[in-house]
């Protein structure tokens, strides 16, 4: 049973710890430090090098989701049953449904977005579509995936709870 619950927090920790450093210190130092050497381009630089981040780190995160899920439910079977087995399987379910929304179905439209516009987004007038819809992807995305990271607290509370 330990090992399965080492697997399981393993796997919460890499995720949760990975969204929290991409948001926290990733994003701000790749965007602060491209624009800051460039205005011109570095932003939309900054924009490439952190969605290419993302994009593998949304696979990260379902492979670490499927081995929460794989290793909780089989705590469930074989042992002492998790402590809200049901709920915290949902928030898992919940978590991978939402970085599957983002990295699947947002992602490769803002990068469609992207190659339309050609340049930076900022670029564009505030009114335009291409600006408004872009906008209002990346502001979903990152919506989603904080949902995501307040999901994963509240795993490390039951966890903690233990």
């Amino acid at each position: 049973m330990l090992p399965l619950r080492y697997l399981y927090i393993l796997a919460l920790v890499i995720w949760l710890g990975g969204m929290l450093v991409a948001g926290l210190l990733v994003a701000p130092t790749v965007f602060g430090v491209l624009t800051a050497h460039d205005p011109e381009s570095g932003r939309v630089a900054a924009g490439l090098v952190f969605g290419t981040f993302l994009q593998r780190f949304h696979l990260l995160a379902y492979v670490a989701g499927g081995v929460m899920l794989v290793s909780l439910t089989l705590q469930r079977l074989l042992g002492p049953r998790p402590v809200s087995y049901g709920i915290r399987a949902g928030l898992i379910v919940v978590m991978l449904g939402l970085f599957g929304y983002s990295g699947m179905i947002l992602a490769p439209r803002i990068e469609t977005l992207q190659r339309e516009i050609g340049g930076p987004v900022a670029s564009l007038a505030a009114d335009d579509p291409r600006r408004v819809e872009f906008d209002g992807l990346h502001q979903l995305s990152t919506v989603l995936l904080s949902l995501a990271a307040v999901g994963g607290l509240a795993l490390i509370f039951w966890d903690a709870r233990e």
